[in-house]
């Protein structure tokens, strides 16, 4: 599961570490290199496709269903690559065992809808992924379709199984006092909402925030699943929802999401931008870790003021995981709010820059991806998987493409 989403504007932050220990900390022993900060990626620009004129979701609109749909243009009208198609239709494979058998809190969907595709998906060959998709798909737009994607990657830092010079900074499992509870097990008017905390004597108060952490609060407790080189580069890890761990002998430890504290996400860009700190032009990831390491000690301040905290478990198989608990595609898989889009959903995204123009799956979703036609682009890893992603904000149209009938079913008139 991804932590939280991306925005390259810093008004949400995300992307992840540089790879550089700060001036001043240990250098690690035996640290195997770790390529440097990558500067952000220059985008090619491109023109999106116009959304069907439609008024923005209302702010009661708590689903796709109750936000207003549109149906889109044809499928086969969608100017969807060989290559898009074909990664698409693997990350789609992915996503069928759970389609099929997963309630959509989108309320567009039905569990049995998605049946014909996947069990057609199974026997198509990369050269027949384009025209699948028209066979088995509509486009439906939501609300206005007017979409703003960032983008996220797999980041891969200086870590240690151990405790060792250099390595002093705690990566925690979940702890076992780490309680949650579903609130709509004590009022119906709660169905669906969840919180986390600990017991406290007789009370059940929330979790240690961010800063209590980091001062001691799980320390000794036998709860450090690995230690990491650098504190800038575990919290941009935190923030990805899952990484890998670069070790000592040049070997990698993959790590992912296991829970998170249950206390609120704060984007630290956001308020670096409002305090006057940096300026628009240096507001991706990028620009916001130069200035994290430049001023070590107001830095941290600040990313304490994001009290969320993000607990991790070693990932053995194929990976990383998204929400859907199926591993996310590079250049393939979205994270969206599953409230406004089909997990396991194919999205056409149509938008002002080419590389995140093209068919996506929505697999992972992200505390800060909230809303109609909100997405982070899912990049893989690698050098050039953190020059993307740093800088990803782009802006255009979305389709949901959903198994045919669903518009008839749901009552809306086709174009």
């Amino acid at each position: 599961m991804r932590a939280w989403g991306v925005a390259a504007l810093a008004v949400l932050l995300s992307a992840c570490a540089s790879g550089v220990v700060p001036p001043g900390r240990p250098q690690p022993v035996g640290r195997a290199p770790i390529p440097g900060n990558v500067p952000v990626r220059q985008p090619v620009a491109a023109t999106p496709i116009a959304p069907i004129p439609a008024p923005a979701a209302p702010a009661t609109a708590l689903t796709a269903s109750a936000a207003g749909l549109l149906a889109g243009p044809p499928v086969d009208r969608l100017p969807i690559t060989m290559a898009a198609a074909a990664r698409g239709l693997d990350a789609f494979k992915l996503s069928c065992p759970v389609l099929t058998r997963r309630a959509d809190a989108s309320g567009l969907t039905r569990p049995q809808d998605w049946r014909a595709a996947c069990d057609a998906a199974s026997g198509v060959q990369e050269r027949e992924a384009t025209s699948f998709f028209a066979r088995y798909f509509e486009a439906v737009q939501v609300a206005d379709g007017k979409a703003f994607a960032t983008g996220y990657f797999e980041p891969e830092i200086a870590g240690s199984r151990t405790r060792r010079p250099g390595y002093d900074v705690p990566i925690y499992g979940r702890p076992g006092d780490l309680i949650d509870v579903d609130l709509g097990a004590f009022s119906d008017g709660l169905a669906g909402k969840s919180i986390r905390g600990r017991v406290e004597g007789a009370k059940f108060v929330p979790y240690y925030d961010r800063t209590a952490i980091e001062q001691g609060a799980l320390a000794g407790r036998g709860l450090e699943i690995a230690w990491a080189a650098d504190p800038v580069e575990l919290f941009f890890l935190q923030i990805q929802g899952s990484g890998r761990l670069r070790l000592p002998d040049g070997s990698v430890m993959r790590i992912g999401y296991a829970s998170q504290n249950g206390r609120d996400y704060t984007g630290i860009g956001k308020l670096m931008l409002d305090r006057g700190l940096l300026q628009r032009g240096q507001a991706s990831m990028q620009g916001i870790m130069a200035w994290l390491r430049a001023n070590p000690e107001q830095g941290r301040a600040i990313m304490r003021e994001n009290k969320s905290y993000v607990f991790f478990r070693e990932l053995t198989g194929a990976g990383p995981l998204g929400a859907l608990g199926v591993p996310v595609t590079g250049q393939g898989s979205v994270a969206a709010d599953p409230k406004f889009v089909p997990m396991g959903a194919p999205v056409f995204l149509s938008m002002d820059r080419q590389d995140a123009t093209g068919l996506w799956v929505a697999q992972d979703t992200g505390g800060a991806i909230k809303g109609t036609n909100r997405f982070d682009t899912f990049w893989g890893a690698g050098a050039d998987a953190r020059a993307i992603a740093g800088g990803m904000a782009a802006r255009g149209t979305a389709w949901l493409l959903l198994p045919r009938g669903t518009l008839a079913r749901l009552g809306v008139a086709g174009n």
